[in-house]
């Protein structure tokens, strides 16, 4: 095990550029390639660690640090707030605000609004889940695809979760991780965003892409995860490895699953790249009608009209309560 945590990294690579923003009170890191960035893929990183350990300086080992260095992708890794700081719904409100930040920065950042991608590992991955489901909800970003790896999602124990002795992670470092994120109701039915195995409603979730352990303590929420979005007629992808290492592609990223899940892992983030770029011509290609070059943007006396007697108002905000 103590050869594991040799592998841990929380230094800023020289061949990337890293800066600090802050996001209300929140630091926020941000990767991106040297040469600059310009209408790049934005993503959303958010570190592991139960909920209550962790940093944003995790970025430096994960999956993302990648993405910059040769997709030329833009990483934001939030330092939200550890839940033996404050429990649920802080964690969530602060990578939510950080994804609105991406959204209203995204010139200055170099990113494409419409290439928003959230992704994190473990309790970074069950954030990930509850910040999709929050910007599905809210209408306010919109997010095009979600990378959430062996996902921390369900308060309650599963198949693979109870009685779990897992290296790294087990039974009893989930439940305290649980305990301290949603204090007395921990193990109890809550919200979707604190506990993302609740949701009822997977439709219009971004697609996704994750990968598991099969002797791991996440591996039966995250199967879940990933069949219940398909039945809601989203395209979903999980890999599954034969380790009980929970994290392995971070901390034995060159034994034995861990290359083969991070090559899985970077085809993947082609195919998603090649997706949104044929997305975007599609877009492109609808707003011209065939003709004399009409586009949407030439039409003119468009006018608002005034809402009708009776007529709906809009849902309420979602909350996180």
């Amino acid at each position: 095990m103590a050869g594991l945590f040799g592998n841990i990294n929380l230094r800023p690579p020289e061949d990337i550029n890293v800066r600090t923003v802050r996001i209300g009170r929140m630091k926020a890191l941000v990767l991106s390639p040297k040469g600059g960035a310009k209408k790049a893929p934005g993503i959303l990183w958010i570190h592991g660690g139960g909920y209550f350990l962790g940093m944003k300086e995790m970025v430096y080992m994960s999956r993302a640090l990648r993405l910059v260095r040769w997709y030329n992708a833009v990483v934001v890794s939030p330092g939200y707030t550890l839940a033996f700081q404050k429990p649920y719904p802080a964690a969530v409100k602060d990578c939510y605000k950080a994804l609105l930040y991406m959204q209203s920065h995204a010139e200055e950042l170099g990113i494409d609004e419409r290439k928003l991608i959230v992704g994190g590992e473990s309790s970074g991955g069950g954030l990930t889940a509850a910040v999709c489901m929050l910007a599905r909800d809210r209408k306010e970003v919109k997010v095009a695809y979600q990378l959430p790896l062996y996902p921390m999602m369900s308060t309650v124990d599963t198949e693979s979760s109870k009685d779990n002795h897992g290296r790294v992670w087990n039974t009893r470092m989930n439940h305290l991780g649980w305990k301290l994120y949603l204090r007395e109701k921990a193990g109890k039915k809550v919200s979707p965003y604190a506990s993302p195995s609740f949701q009822k409603d997977y439709r219009r979730l971004p697609p996704c892409y994750t990968f598991v352990g099969d002797g791991e303590p996440f591996y039966s929420e995250t199967m879940a995860y990933v069949e219940n979005l398909k039945k809601a007629g989203v395209s979903a992808r999980g890999d599954v490895y034969h380790t009980d290492l929970h994290a392995f592609d971070m901390l034995a990223p060159d034994v034995p699953p861990g290359p083969e899940a991070i090559s899985r892992f970077e085809e993947e983030f082609e195919r998603i790249l090649e997706e949104l770029e044929l997305k975007e011509k599609a877009r492109k290609a609808k707003r011209t009608v065939p003709g004399k070059g009409w586009t949407k943007e030439s039409r003119v006396g468009r006018t608002t009209a005034p809402r009708a007697a009776g007529m709906k108002r809009r849902k309420k905000r979602p909350s996180l309560k």
